[in-house]
């Protein structure tokens, strides 16, 4: 964010870019959204999240993710009328379960390491709560990736509800479960299909994976 508190970036060159007929032609669409759902091998954080003084298991899982969503260059596009911007950077608005069982929403900034991250959401998260009016984006503030997580179900389908139209991309995590010695968690990614494709979907959930593999 720059000082006046607007994310940086730029305008695509659209005449230059490869995919400038997909987004054409699925930006028409009445459903542009596509939503994909893989069981994500967290086994290695999920074990390190139990050990005493680490972070909780949700903020290491959203630091890994939105490192990986800002590897991915589609994931930071956003449509802009006929045109489409790039941001530099992402951060991620995320559920927060409140004492009334209810959720707020809480933002998260970059960091380049895990414990740095945990250390800037605590605010954030001790805010988002309380019982008080939901804290909403601003208007035009789409420098997000939207988090959520039902950590109840272990779900194998995903889809979110979508009343405005925006193109911001949803990221879900579900319950983590044993199966043969491994721990297993579903993600859910929707994105707008006329920004990002099938295979910027598969190299996020790489990134994602090699992230949390590499606590091992």
């Amino acid at each position: 964010m720059n000082p006046q508190g607007e994310s940086s970036g730029h305008f695509l060159d659209l005449a230059t870019w490869s995919r400038r007929e997909h987004f054409h032609l699925f930006r028409a669409f009445a459903s542009p959204f596509f939503s994909v759902c893989v069981d994500v091998d967290v086994t290695a954080l999920w074990e390190m999240s139990r050990q005493t003084d680490s972070p909780s298991f949700y903020v290491a899982m959203l630091f890994h993710s939105l490192r990986a969503a800002n590897d991915t260059e589609a994931f930071r596009m956003r449509i802009r009328g006929e045109r489409v911007w790039l941001h530099d950077s992402v951060r991620a608005s995320a559920t927060v379960l409140r004492h009334d069982d209810t959720f707020g929403f809480a933002l998260f900034e970059r960091a380049s390491s895990v414990n740095e991250f945990s250390l800037g959401a605590a605010a954030g998260m001790r805010e988002a709560k309380k019982v008080a009016p939901l804290v909403l984006p601003r208007p035009g503030e789409d420098d997000l990736i939207y988090h959520s997580s039902l950590p109840w179900m272990r779900f194998t389908s995903f889809t979110n509800a979508l009343g405005g139209k925006d193109s911001v991309p949803r990221i879900v995590f579900g319950k983590v479960t044993e199966e043969s010695g491994r721990w297993l968690m579903p993600v859910a990614v929707e994105v707008h299909h006329a920004l990002v494709d099938g295979l910027d979907v598969a190299r996020y959930l790489e990134r994602l994976e090699a992230g949390v593999r590499a606590t091992e």
